[in-house]
């Protein structure tokens, strides 16, 4: 569009200086061709004034009127003299519109100007428009205007309206100067190209004007001149203004870099608007002495204006000095505020050179650095800066400089600086540009960095042992087996368990407990290598990592690490001394290697399988992982979760297994049995789905991933022994209301008796709402578990008995506590364990075992049943043994309710070798299980 614009321009210019070829041509392109570029610039200004939508469209709407006002002037000068063929009267409306060009461009500058925020600057605004209007009137008056005002007086017909025409043209092109001039320097920065290329138009039309009405020209203008050429030329720039300005800066006025500012502007251009004043008092003085040198007479216009131009200039000067008195004031008071900020604050600022001198440091450095401010002075910056935190800080400044301003106006490093005990600080700065260099505001954030590592160590550490935490040894973990030892295999992860840890805070206290742990935890750690990692995961539970050394023989490594783990355990199961008394306890190892493509969770997961296949085999131990622990660990998952589902849906059933007499072959109890057919066809025995539902709820994951300990109640266990229990008492009350008095058994753990879900009143609340008689439930107590408090147990047993609550003590001859059992609690019976009976008649010692333990029943006087008895030489040597009642397949296996009761009508067994009176007499032999109370309580027990 420029070129364009350059090329119709100068065609213009062309044809108007060779004359177009004929007059006519000449005058229609001087007239109408004139009158068309202007009506072009109209409709372009007012197009554009449209479309924006910001403070500048009045300026461009006035734009467009004034050019409008130049279209019809033109159009009515080609009137007269193209289409009438005579000269334009002077005056005409030809003139009317062309007085109205100047007005509306003189507003719409004003518009586009920068407002003064103050009354001086409006003020100094007023007084720069008339320095300039004033010394350009002095100049014009002195070259023709005054002619023309003494032709005016002359009187001569037609003279006062001509004069006073030839005088509004240059004093409307005198105040259009002057407006174009004063606010070159206060235009807007919005849309700035637009606004200089309106002014630039203006500034040729008003050029234009001065020489059209100028003496040496306005007698011998014709149309289609070449002066024609500059208001043709004025008219197609402002056309082109807004437009071109839009091409090159579509939409808003896009934020120019303030540095590429100050490398494109001059000193010179910015101190054009100071010297604007002197100029045009310059320029009336010029007027004033072409009077004098000339000879004329100094006219009273220029004496007057020339006075007016000077006390403009001194009022504006005194503005001007009181403006720098309150600048110079308002800038001392700023530097002080600004030394008193520098020199108090806490944080040091300095100032360094592009080379890295330090230019400037505030005296906060002697507080913080132990430097004063003048020894810093002159000293590189480098040398101040930790060798190993060097590369790191030129590198984060030489892309902070880099980078543009605009995006990044700060930085902030954080480095050691040495201080002048040279002792190395850790300093954070915030830096900023400055000159090519930089200002560096720093301050002392050791404490919090020696906090942060603080915080960042407890959080990864154990509190009590000062070991690395669950957290810390994951991602240890995650780091060999990802890092560079990623494909070593020979990696292995050993979780530990101190086995008895329990029994020392319950007998010495947790202060003892506590101390343990710590001297284990430096056993460990001084049994691992440099580059292992030894952690304590919670409560008695440690954990190894052992870093692989790159061997490729597995068998070789691990027996290497099974090696390690064997001296742990031995270390760890050392005595303990511990407030002046010898405390053991023993270590239970899981290892797991690193097998190819594992994950830190798995390689720790296989760690505590394989710890608590060493717990279940016997504890103190060291375990190898193999994958058919995790199989049988997804077995029994699959297990416990169709185990919670069969509850729910009623898959289980309760089946009774009668109770013999040796003696007489008659069923004197049966005995309650869960079997679980699940909806897949499968019959579970008990011991099967029992173990399934600990695993499912006793060994729940804790919030630490671990298992539960062995003393909790496993939820799922105790809903399926509420269940069997009401099931066993709803029946045995249904039998005896059928007039089958028999009592029936229901096996139940010593953790089960004791657990506050099931009260003591719920027993009796049960058998009082089924009218189940005394001595018709019998509770085998199934658990001789040595950490059962005793004293609690024997409480609640003897309240069950008041209630008429049969107890026998299930499994005896096996477990570590039966004859503490015996001694202390109230039992009516004892039941052989089936481990005993099943080798009775091959072995004699065994033999000799069982025998003794039922002349024990009988001299205590209680009932003894035998389990297992399946095979008929077993039930002939229990009887000859005094054994007065057994129970298995020798007489009948578990039977369904219709099965059982057809057995109570039937009413006795055949028992092999015929129905015999016992050896030893110990209760009715004949009868049910019924006991005579007081037995335990009168036999004198000497203590064990």
């Amino acid at each position: 569009m420029q070129l364009l614009l350059a090329v119709v321009s100068g065609g213009y210019a062309v044809g108007a200086a060779l004359g177009w070829g004929s007059e006519e041509l000449a005058e229609i392109m001087g007239d109408f061709g004139l009158s068309a570029a202007a009506l072009l610039a109209a409709v372009s200004c007012y197009s554009y004034g449209r479309v924006i939508d910001s403070r500048e469209r009045p300026a461009w709407l006035l734009f467009a009127f004034s050019s409008l006002m130049g279209a019809c002037g033109n159009a009515i000068w080609g009137w007269y003299e193209v289409i009438l063929g005579e000269a334009v009267p002077k005056p005409s409306l030809a003139d009317f519109a062309f007085l109205c060009f100047a007005p509306p461009a003189i507003v719409g500058l004003l518009v586009l100007a920068k407002r003064p925020v103050t009354r001086a600057g409006w003020v100094c605004l007023g007084l720069d428009s008339w320095l300039i209007g004033g010394s350009l009137l002095t100049l014009s008056w002195s070259l023709a205007l005054a002619h023309a005002a003494r032709t005016a007086q002359s009187g001569a017909p037609g003279s006062v309206p001509r004069a006073a025409l030839s005088l509004a043209y240059p004093l409307l092109d005198i105040a259009l100067v002057s407006m174009v001039l004063v606010l070159h320097f206060r235009r807007s920065e919005a849309n700035r190209s637009a606004v200089n290329t309106a002014i630039a138009a203006l500034a040729l039309t008003v050029l234009s004007d001065a020489l059209f009405t100028s003496p040496l020209l306005s007698a011998e203008y014709q149309s289609g001149q070449l002066l024609d050429a500059g208001w043709f030329a004025g008219s197609l720039l402002l056309a082109y203004a807004p437009w071109g300005a839009r091409r090159i800066h579509p939409g808003p006025a896009a934020p120019t870099h303030p540095r590429a500012d100050r490398q494109v502007s001059r000193p010179i251009t910015g101190s054009l608007p100071a010297l604007t004043p002197y100029l045009a008092a310059a320029v009336c003085t010029l007027g004033i002495l072409y009077n004098v040198v000339d000879g004329r007479r100094v006219d009273r216009v220029v004496v007057f204006t020339g006075c007016t131009v000077v006390l403009a200039l001194v009022i504006r000067q005194g503005i001007m000095l009181l403006d720098n008195i309150a600048l110079t004031q308002e800038l001392a008071q700023k530097e002080n505020h600004f030394r008193s900020l520098v020199q108090g604050s806490s944080d040091v600022i300095m100032i360094a050179a592009p080379t890295g001198t330090l230019r400037y440091v505030s005296p906060a450095a002697a507080g913080v650095y132990g430097r004063e401010a003048e020894e810093l002075v002159g000293t590189e910056l480098a040398a101040l800066i930790h060798p190993h935190d060097l590369g790191r800080v030129v590198h984060e400044v030489r892309r902070f400089l880099a980078a543009p301003p605009a995006e990044e106006p700060t930085t902030r490093i954080e480095c050691r600086f040495k201080s002048g005990s040279g002792e190395w600080l850790n300093v954070e700065s915030t830096v900023n540009r400055h000159q090519g260099g930089l200002i560096l505001n720093s301050r002392d954030v050791t404490e919090r960095v020696r906090l942060q590592a603080q915080l960042q160590h407890s959080a990864e550490h154990d509190p009590l042992t000062d070991l690395p935490n669950r957290a810390l040894f994951t991602r240890r973990v995650r780091q060999a087996l990802t890092g560079r030892r990623a494909g070593d295999h020979s990696t292995a992860v050993l979780f530990i368990d101190l086995d008895g840890f329990k029994a020392v805070n319950d007998t010495i206290g947790h202060q003892a407990g506590d101390e343990l742990l710590i001297e284990a935890a430096r056993r460990l750690q001084d049994s691992v290598r440099a580059g292992d990692t030894a952690a304590r995961l919670g409560g008695d539970e440690f954990a190894a990592l052992i870093t692989g050394d790159g061997s490729r023989d597995h068998s070789a490594r691990a027996y290497q690490v099974h090696e390690i783990a064997d001296r742990l355990r031995t270390t760890l199961s050392q005595p303990y001394r511990i407030a002046g008394s010898e405390v053991r306890v023993a270590a239970s190892i899981g290892v797991a290697f690193a097998d190819p493509g594992i994950t830190p969770s798995d390689l720790m997961r296989n760690a505590d399988l394989a710890m608590y296949r060493a717990k279940a085999g016997g504890k103190d131990r060291v375990e190898l992982y193999a994958p058919q622990m995790q199989a049988e660990v997804v077995r029994k998952a699959e297990l416990a979760g169709r185990l919670r589902t069969a509850l729910h849906e009623g898959e289980f059933a309760l089946l009774h297994q009668p109770v013999v007499s040796l003696a007489t072959g008659e069923v004197t109890a049966v005995a309650a049995h869960a079997r679980w057919r699940s909806a897949q066809g499968i019959l579970f025995t008990p011991a099967e789905f029992l173990r399934v539902a600990e695993y499912g709820e006793g060994a729940a994951a804790g919030p630490d991933g671990r298992t539960a300990p062995v003393g909790s109640t496993p939820t799922r266990a105790a809903e399926l022994g509420r269940w069997l229990f009401e099931e066993a008492v709803s029946q045995a009350a249904e039998r005896h209301r059928l007039g089958h008095d028999v009592p029936v058994a229901v096996r139940m753990s010593a953790h089960r008796l004791l657990d506050r879900a099931m009260p003591l009143g719920s027993v009796e609340a049960l058998l009082t709402r089924h009218s189940l008689p005394s001595g018709a439930l019998v509770i085998e107590l199934a658990e001789n578990d040595p950490r059962v408090p005793f004293d609690e147990l024997e409480r609640r047993l003897a309240a069950l008995r008041r209630l008429g609550v049969l107890i026998a003590l299930d499994g005896f001859g096996s477990g570590y506590a039966a004859i503490s059992a015996l001694r202390r609690l109230p039992v009516d019976i004892l039941k052989l364990d089936r481990g005993l009976v099943e080798g009775v008649v091959e072995s004699t010692r065994l033999h000799k075992i069982t025998a003794g333990l039922l002349r024990i029943a009988n001299d205590l006087g209680m009932q003894s049943v035998a389990e297992g008895v399946d095979r008929p030489e077993q039930v002939t040597v229990l009887r000859a043994m005094g054994c007065t009642h057994g129970q298995g397949v020798a007489f009948s296996g578990p039977l369904d309710e219709y099965r059982l009761r057809r057995a109570l009508v039937r009413g006795t067994f055949p028992v092999p070798g015929g129905a015999v009176q016992p050896a030893l007499a110990g209760g009715s032999p004949g009868g049910s299980m019924a006991i005579h109370r007081g037995s335990h309580n009168e036999t004198p027990v000497p203590p064990a």
